[in-house]
């Protein structure tokens, strides 16, 4: 039974006299415990505390379109970030505001723009903006998309920096800060911001009233080295509204220890690299490594259903030249970062130096088509269909071809099929922040059978390493890659599956999820920690 002390969390331990030893205790669990839905849950319901909980992103976690017999139907979008947060919404029942873009959103909505969710299962309220396509055009694919994601992602693409798309960028800022502070309502909140959209909005909450929050914002993208961020022409002002944040997290530390480097050359602020912490304006923000994961006991639990069984016998009935065949397959969106070209390319240098594998392997390619009006994206899709047009026609027959490429969206069943398929899974980014689709793939993989090839310039090459390394620029290592996943005995691909699959059952979301939420929740006892003369480092790694 929970005592009086532990209901009172950090404040009754205190007022109780309990020394630095609880505190400990209280913040950091044991390392040995294992993070599931269950323990988040708990943690969420002991410690929140009355305090509101708050998630902004760009990308709403629901929905709501018309089909094309006019019925609303409530859909989830395919996002790995969704996936992520969607368990701390159901288990704080906080708030989640988002830009509203179904074309029936409005119609669901009550007169503060607000509707529960899940439809099935309501757990939390979805608070939607509306931005206007001219500011959207602006804000998200002008700046965001045009601008701080190629500069980000290190593939060689020129970012375009306009100043009406940086005027819609913070706009459309101001108009999420508005929303978000409709919904503290002047009361004690956590607010937990999502990406590189949001870059002004922690600076706007607390110029604007927010006094009572404390701001976490999580990257889901590399952060450049200094010489890079330079090119940015309004460096300062967004760095300043980054540092309005009491905590910044990134995938991975080398990704935090550019943004201190970053900050160190470009602003006036203290930045300590030693405690990975930057003081500005009386405000300190600490900056810290959070790799965020999956669900993977869910996923696993999905890999082996009967309706995951079913899909992978539907995968044979399209394609029927996978059946008796080796099977490589990638998964992801049609993005100049995904290094599809480069993939294809290597395949081709791989039928060139191995022939005796022609007509025996047939490789899956699923792109979903994203952003493709931009003219970067473009681009990309006419440089993927002229190389597996290319490969096609050199290698194939009129009975097998060498490539299947399916540019359209897939249901996690039929995604999960095809994991289950796969004598090899292939992610060769040429930068992502960590790329979830990689563990995906581990999760999926039970009977501890296939081989994973990925980029070095993954934050999941930093987790997974028994996967057969590459870099993605180089079509003789890909070639290599494929030949190794081929020819891997069984005991072999058991062992690395195996260690893999370890790795991301105890790194999982809850777990990413659970560190974050202590660190937010420390961070509003800093003064006691102060009292109790417990250094905050004490608890870099908390949960």
């Amino acid at each position: 039974m929970e005592t009086k002390t532990q209901r009172g969390g950090l404040q009754g331990l205190i007022k109780n006299g309990l020394r630095s030893t609880k505190l400990l205790e209280w913040l950091r669990p044991a390392s040995g415990v294992r993070w599931d839905r269950e323990r988040l849950h708990q943690l969420i319901q002991s410690r929140l505390d009355g305090r509101k909980f708050i998630v902004v992103s760009n990308r709403e976690p629901f929905i709501h379109r018309r089909d094309k017999s006019g019925v609303i139907q409530c859909i989830r979008p395919a996002s790995g970030m969704a996936t992520a947060l969607h368990p701390i919404m159901m288990a704080s029942g906080g708030t989640w505001v988002a830009h509203g873009a179904g074309d029936a959103d409005r119609e669901v909505v009550d007169a503060q723009d607000c509707v529960m969710v899940p439809p099935e299962a309501p757990g939390y309220k979805l608070r939607r903006v509306w931005v206007d396509p001219e500011l959207e055009k602006g804000f998200y694919y002008g700046l965001s998309n045009e601008g701080l994601w190629p500069l980000c992602h290190i593939t060689f693409t020129r970012p375009e920096f306009r100043p009406k798309d940086w005027q819609a960028y913070k706009e459309a800022n101001r108009l999420f800060a508005e929303a978000v502070l409709e919904e503290t309502q002047g009361e004690r909140a956590l607010v937990f911001i999502q990406d590189y959209h949001f870059c002004l909005l922690p600076r706007m909450l607390r110029e604007m009233g927010g006094g009572r929050i404390i701001c976490a914002q999580f990257w889901h993208i590399p952060w450049p080295n200094r010489e890079v961020f330079r090119a940015f022409p309004w460096g300062e002002e967004l760095l300043d509204g980054l540092l309005g944040n009491d905590l910044l997290g990134f995938h991975i530390h080398y990704h935090c220890q550019n943004f201190l480097d970053t900050v160190d050359r470009s602003l006036e602020a203290r930045v300590d690299t030693d405690r990975s912490e930057i003081a500005r304006r009386g405000h300190l923000t600490r900056v810290r490594p959070f790799p965020i994961s999956i669900d993977f006991e869910a996923d696993s639990l999905l890999a082996q259903s009967a309706e995951v069984q079913a899909a992978m016998e539907r995968w044979f009935q399209r394609l029927p030249g996978l059946r008796g065949r080796k099977i490589g397959a990638s998964i992801e969106r049609l993005d100049y970062s995904k290094g599809i070209p480069q993939r294809i390319h290597g395949l081709e240098h791989f039928f060139e130096q191995h022939p005796e594998w022609i007509g025996k392997l047939c490789f899956v390619q699923i792109a979903v088509p994203s952003r493709d009006h931009l003219a970067s994206y473009k681009a990309e899709q006419e440089a993927v269909d002229e190389a597996v047009d290319r490969v096609n026609d050199r290698f194939g027959t009129p009975e097998w071809q060498p490539v299947c490429l399916l540019k359209e969206h897939h249901g996690p069943v039929d995604m999960m099929a095809l994991h289950r398929l796969a004598d090899f899974f292939m992610v060769n980014s040429l930068h992502d922040g960590m790329n979830l689709v990689a563990k995906e793939f581990v999760a999926s993989r039970g009977d501890e059978r296939g081989v994973l090839i990925l980029s070095h310039f993954t934050g999941a090459s930093r987790e997974l390493s028994q996967a057969v390394g590459v870099n993605p620029y180089a079509v003789e290592q890909i070639s290599a890659a494929v030949s190794t996943a081929l020819t891997m005995s069984p005991a072999r691909q058991q062992r690395r599956m195996r260690l893999m699959r370890e790795q991301v059952a105890h790194q999982n979301v809850y777990r990413w999820a659970g560190r974050l939420l202590t660190a937010m929740l420390r961070i509003e006892h800093l003064d006691d920690l102060e009292e109790e003369n417990v250094p905050e480092e004490t608890f870099a790694d908390a949960a």
